[in-house]
């Protein structure tokens, strides 16, 4: 297997960084969930040393996250692990804050729910969340671009596609968390940053 690259992690790892540092620099440790080729990790993890990385993602995804975590040799990067938001067991990690990028569109409604829920019972009080992706607002798209993604996405798999910024809200609200901050971000993505209450 050679090792995965995607070239939107390239493209976004600068604008990303520059919205999370803020966020993570005072925290210690970050569970990624759709770590998916890994680069984010080892990039992140390189510029905030101080913060322990866990990866995760679906299984067929874990194999080329070890190949960049392996060529890194980062200390204060996990291995991954198994983690499918639908039917795995969340692990018991104490962390200070979760992370994905990329990964909610790509959840069915279903997956989507079981993330909120499994992000809500694994953080603490002041626990953060951030969700790096394009969301629809008020029921349309924010960009031509983004509904030709979804259309995309849908052609793929059906039951995926862009979520509604109102719902995961409301989804993150139920299981106690607050939205702080959205941000606006390149290519028409947001970062969505929630804190536990």
């Amino acid at each position: 297997m050679n090792k995965p690259y995607s070239e939107s992690c390239d493209q976004n790892k600068d604008a990303i960084l520059s919205v999370i540092s803020a966020v993570l620099s005072s925290l210690s440790s970050v569970l990624e969930i759709g770590s998916g080729t890994g680069q984010h990790a080892v990039y992140f993890a390189e510029k905030i040393p101080s913060l322990k990385w866990y990866t995760s993602d679906c299984k067929p995804y874990l194999e080329g996250i070890n190949m960049w975590l392996s060529d890194a040799s980062l200390s204060n990067v996990q291995m991954p692990f198994e983690l499918d938001v639908s039917s795995s067991e969340w692990p018991d990690l104490d962390v200070d804050a979760i992370f994905t990028a990329n990964s909610i569109h790509i959840m069915s409604q279903q997956d989507m729910v079981n993330f909120m829920a499994g992000a809500g019972h694994l953080l603490g009080e002041q626990g953060h969340l951030l969700i790096y992706g394009p969301f629809n607002y008020k029921g349309t798209y924010t960009s031509k671009s983004n509904e030709s993604f979804d259309q995309w996405l849908k052609q793929r798999n059906p039951s995926s596609g862009i979520k509604h910024f109102e719902e995961i809200v409301a989804l993150a609200e139920k299981k106690g968390m607050q939205l702080v901050t959205d941000y606006e971000m390149p290519a028409n993505n947001r970062i969505l940053h929630f804190v536990k209450i």
